[in-house]
């Protein structure tokens, strides 16, 4: 017996054994690098979806405070989003 194919042997088996194991890693897990990289993308959109509706957020508390104390931003509000109008008053939507 040739004791060199059989070291050979013995350090194949090792490098199969870890390239299977890499590849079980990265394609086959149910938490493979494909996946982590994937959940990881969504995590950053929803930051990013969590900060632009942090600042709507401040932006409608400010608009609600100044709705609730002015009354000339109520009517300005109403007339703008509400076509609504003072008597003797006619109103064009043009689109």
């Amino acid at each position: 017996m040739n004791w060199e194919r059989i070291k050979n042997i013995k350090g194949l088996k090792y490098i199969v054994a870890t390239v299977v194991f890499v590849a079980v890693i990265v394609f086959i897990d149910d938490y493979s690098l494909r996946v982590s990289s994937r959940l990881a993308s969504q995590v950053r959109d929803l930051h990013r979806e969590e900060e632009e509706l942090r600042l709507a957020i401040v932006q409608d508390s400010s608009a609600n405070a100044d709705l609730r104390d002015n009354l000339d931003a109520k009517e300005h509000y109403g007339r703008e989003n509400y076509y609504m109008k003072r008597p003797n008053e006619d109103i064009f939507v043009i689109k």
